[in-house]
């Protein structure tokens, strides 16, 4: 039985990066050794065990055979006969297939230590294309290392979109992989790669329709609406800011991608008609719901925040009561994160103040001192028919936020 190191964890030590978890490949032992010596089995498709003191995952040596499409469609074999080598090619890149023995040396049968010098993402073998996650993979890594992809490895991946192995994608899996992407330091190269092989409109159509569609020059210097959401997520990134946050950054402006050609560069409603766009993509790949609800918020708002000092007292109460804001505070403060991001992702605008954030946080702080519970018990003595009493509340507790808005507006101006 021999044990060795594989895959992100040698990538990552070789890049001089931090390295979260350990992943190991065990050859030369089976399933009923390895419980003999403590280990705790926890795979379902493959004999993968968990250490019995590091807790660390420790999977044997395995080949496999593409028996139907999709992700899951493998046959595994694993035997104490299964060599190294034969482990790693299954693998999709040859940075992921760099093992590392007990006495500390580096096995790199695909040269993958090259490619990582090189800033290069290359497939290992023709298996690559068995496997649809392995474009969002792929395309994932290009965001976070900032490697190029092969051009061969990129014809691949083109050739995997066109036979349709992409179809075979399910949900899950599209959003575990565009979340982390979504995550990365330069999230707007995933996208970019997955529209440079094709795969970007059948996963996300409706990002991918965005480029090529222009807006208002004198509002939008970089004019294509595909390019201004990638510096959008990408100015999210740069402030680390949440998962929620950087989806709703990527799908503020999807309505601009359906609005009738003869009407560029302007793009009228086109809030509104997102609202249909993103529950309809959040449902096909079913994305959590504090995502889904952040997004549906920015793209229906994001162009009201944007106006806030020009906005009366009255609008901005009414604005944070449809946002929710006094419930959901925290979500209300990435909320105004995702309409700064939308105003800092334009050419010259990173570094620019963004005044409306302050003036809808000032806002909010002075609303939120109106105290509703006495406001509600003092209409309870004046009112007698209970039928009256919801409607009265509501009214006087929003001209009390209003007000207070207003001396808010007044002691800052």
């Amino acid at each position: 039985m021999k044990v060795y190191l594989v895959g992100g964890s040698v990538r990552d030590e070789l890049l001089g990066l931090p390295v979260k978890d350990h992943d190991y490949v065990v050859v030369g032992s089976t399933p009923e050794k390895m419980e003999q010596l403590g280990y705790r089995p926890v795979g379902k498709d493959f004999p993968v065990f968990l250490h019995p003191e590091t807790n660390e995952q420790y999977a044997l040596a395995r080949t496999e055979r593409k028996i139907s499409r999709g992700y899951k469609g493998f046959e595994i074999f694993t035997t104490p006969a299964v060599t190294l080598q034969q482990d790693l090619v299954r693998r999709d890149l040859t940075i992921n297939a760099i093992a590392k023995d007990e006495a500390g040396n580096i096995i790199d049968p695909f040269n993958g230590v090259a490619d990582l010098e090189a800033g290069i993402l290359r497939h290992i073998s023709p298996a690559f294309s068995e496997d649809p996650v392995r474009i969002l993979r792929t395309a994932r890594f290009a965001a976070r290392f900032s490697f190029r992809i092969a051009p061969e490895t990129l014809t691949l991946m083109n050739n995997m979109v066109h036979n349709g192995e992409v179809e075979a994608l399910v949900p899950e899996r599209v959003w575990q992989e565009i979340s982390r992407g979504l995550m990365e330091n330069n999230p707007s190269r995933m996208f970019y790669m997955l529209r440079e092989c094709g795969a970007l409109t059948r996963i996300l159509p409706e990002i991918d329709v965005l480029f090529g569609v222009p807006q208002p020059p004198e509002v939008h210097p970089e004019i294509d609406t595909g390019l201004h959401t990638m510096l959008t997520i990408d100015y999210a990134a740069s402030q680390r800011y949440s998962l929620p946050v950087r989806f709703a950054a990527l799908l503020h402006d999807v309505g601009k991608g359906i609005t009738p050609p003869e009407q560029w560069p302007r793009h009228i409603g086109h809030e509104q008609r997102s609202i249909q766009l993103i529950t309809d993509l959040c449902e096909r790949i079913r994305i959590p719901r504090d995502s889904r609800d952040l997004a549906t918020l920015v793209a229906k708002f994001h162009g009201t925040v944007h106006r806030a000092e020009e906005l009366r007292p009255s609008t901005i109460a009414d604005l944070l009561q449809a946002t929710d804001a006094y419930r959901k505070p925290n979500r209300f403060a990435e909320f105004i994160q995702a309409c700064a991001c939308d105003f800092h992702g334009r050419p010259g605008y990173a570094q620019k103040p963004y005044p409306p954030a302050v003036r809808l946080h000032n806002a909010l702080s002075a609303a939120s001192n109106v105290n509703a519970g006495e406001i509600a018990g003092l209409l309870r003595e004046k009112i007698a028919d209970s039928a009256l009493l919801p409607a009265a509340i509501n009214t006087k507790v929003r001209e009390a936020r209003i007000s207070k808005i207003k001396q808010s507006q007044n002691q800052s101006d």
